[in-house]
């Protein structure tokens, strides 16, 4: 698994911006002297993209064709049982904390986590395994909620490396206690993919998305590119071929 894992990461990282983009462009110079127009078009087309999703707003558009559209509401999990907060990455070997920490995406939700937790007074599990070395996600989740949010953690779910894992996983812990309907807790633009998972799973979920698109309020600054927009769009991007994946598959 830890070789398909790292196959995952090559792969992903080829195909999406901004390699994929600039491999292209590579592409396209390289054809230019046999077919001229067409690989001048290929390579200025594939800059002109990468640039274009490194701007917030593209960006912002492009998480909002699958991302939630509304935030978590109390009324919403009157009927859930527990929450689930879903890993999203560690920070490994963090002179600062003295070893492994969250990941700014994992921080993100881990701190959502804990305000829906004292919102609800749900009991929480966190899911999220070793993907390529380091602590479990959910050991360092369950430490950051305890010990700085102050939140209990009910469950830990450390052997998951991938979203379908998390569900698969945390279903088992979830059925044992008799919970079949829970609040998750992940990024607005991994939402959708997240509740598939745990529906073919036979868990049902009231999302809980941490950044939830705006109104669009835009500003000029919107329209330059940036580190931050490229960002959003790398992982808007990656959701889009992930979902892609799972209708293909049958999933």
């Amino acid at each position: 698994m830890i070789g398909w894992l790292w196959v995952k990461a090559i792969i992903k990282t080829a195909v999406l911006p901004p390699t994929g983009l600039l491999l292209l462009a590579l592409v396209g110079l390289c054809l230019r002297r046999r077919f001229p127009r067409s690989g001048s078009a290929l390579a200025w087309a594939s800059i002109a993209i990468l640039l274009a999703l490194s701007t917030p707003i593209v960006a912002d558009l492009l998480s909002g064709t699958l991302g939630a559209s509304r935030p978590f509401a109390v009324a919403d999990a009157r009927d859930a049982k527990a929450i689930v907060i879903l890993g999203g990455g560690i920070r490994r070997d963090a002179l600062e904390y003295g070893g492994d920490t969250l990941s700014v995406l994992t921080l993100e939700r881990v701190r959502y986590g804990a305000r829906v937790a004292r919102l609800t007074g749900l009991p929480v599990l966190v899911s999220g395994g070793v993907v390529l070395g380091g602590a479990a996600e959910a050991s360092v989740m369950r430490e950051a909620l305890e010990g700085e949010f102050g939140v209990r953690v009910q469950w830990v779910e450390p052997r998951s490396r991938t979203t379908r894992e998390n569900a698969v996983l945390s279903a088992e812990l979830l059925r044992r206690e008799g919970i079949r309907r829970v609040v998750l807790v992940a990024h607005a633009v991994d939402m959708r993919r997240a509740t598939a998972e745990f529906a073919a799973e036979g868990i049902d979920t009231v999302p809980a998305p941490t950044r939830v698109r705006g109104e669009g309020n835009y500003s000029l600054i919107d329209f330059l590119p940036g580190i931050a927009g490229l960002q959003q769009s790398y992982h808007a991007s990656y959701e889009l071929l992930a979902n892609l994946v799972r209708v293909i598959s049958g999933r």
